[in-house]
């Protein structure tokens, strides 16, 4: 078995995919910043190394001897435009993660990047690795799309200083998620907070699904390729009557009229302009309501061996963990 390295353990995605990774049978090193809340991951013999995105040498040393990096860490947001932050962690962080790479001559880098970096549809058909980036074009551009592309350019432009595969994951629900982060939908649809249900689209997938996928693209993935691992294309509204009921609650019923979002949106939009980070803007409601975002993981299961399972035992397990873990309180 091989030892590999992590950026982002501390998050969703990164804490299941190290859980995947040991129970294989690999040793697991993952950076982390001093003050970056592990305790949800103690249960992992996980070696931390303290590195921070912004320390090349740092991440060399933590990366030497490594087979692999998976590179997990990211910084999410709904801002429309792009804050000094998130362009330091996404597009800053992922060229000092590359360069460490390099330098530590490390076999193979598996890159985190997002379906928001794929072109959504045009025809009704879900989109697949092919598709043209078109989200300045259909109204969808916000912070988080701008810098996970520029992020997935720059590992495109390094094919010829490191081997590295890009893996492109949906809408993600499953355990381990602290912060919450995804799993917010979850916890808010369970508390009632949740104000009412839109038509829109989006493709949700079990993180496990996810980081299995993950270890099929290190070990299978074509150098260079970008692989979508995906799960279930269904509306906001569909989710939000499985999450009722997989957790026995009442599910949302108020069917949120389109232009009451919009206005809603825009306000949205007014709180960034004067500085304030809004709960939405109008991207977000865009999103809510388009039927175009929809994906399809054919190649994954063609070339990597990667299969979906019900979305269900995704949010049954994220539910079990957040009130093994008071994050819902009960």
């Amino acid at each position: 078995m091989a030892r590999v390295a992590i950026t982002g353990a501390s998050g969703l995605l990164g804490g299941n995919l190290a859980a995947e990774l040991l129970t294989a049978g690999h040793e697991v090193t993952a950076i982390r910043r001093a003050n970056t809340k592990v305790k949800h991951l103690e249960d992992l013999a996980i070696d931390w190394r303290e590195a921070d995105l912004g320390d090349v040498a740092a991440m060399t040393r933590a990366f030497e001897g490594a087979s692999a990096v998976f590179h997990c860490a990211a910084a999410v947001g709904v801002m429309k435009s792009v804050t000094p932050e998130m362009r330091a962690a996404n597009v800053t962080g992922t060229q000092n993660v590359i360069d460490a790479v390099a330098a530590a001559k490390v076999a193979r880098m598996i890159h985190t990047s997002s379906v928001v970096t794929v072109g959504i549809t045009t025809t009704g058909v879900p989109a697949d690795e092919t598709a043209t980036w078109n989200f300045e074009a259909e109204g969808f551009l916000d912070g988080y799309s701008i810098t996970k592309r520029e992020a997935e350019d720059l590992v495109t432009q390094a094919r010829d200083r490191i081997d590295c595969v890009i893996v492109n994951p949906g809408y993600m629900f499953g355990p381990r998620d602290a912060r919450p982060s995804s799993g917010k939908l979850i916890v808010d649809t369970v508390r009632g907070r949740v104000p009412g249900t839109t038509p829109g689209y989006n493709n949700f997938v079990d993180v496990r699904d996810v980081a299995r996928g993950m270890i099929g693209a290190w070990h299978k993935g074509r150098r260079n390729e970008r692989y979508l691992l995906v799960g279930h294309d269904m509306t906001y509204a569909d989710l939000f009557r499985m999450i009722a009921r997989v957790a026995n609650v009442k599910p949302p019923s108020f069917a949120i009229p389109k232009p009451l979002a919009w206005v809603i949106g825009k306000f949205g939009d007014l709180s960034e302009l004067a500085g304030v980070d809004p709960l939405v803007n109008s991207t977000q409601i865009r999103y809510a309501y388009t039927d175009r975002f929809r994906f399809k993981s054919d190649k994954a299961a063609t070339e990597l061996g990667y299969t979906v399972g019900p979305l269900e035992t995704a949010i049954t397990d994220a539910l079990a963990w957040f009130r093994a873990n008071g994050v819902l309180g009960v």
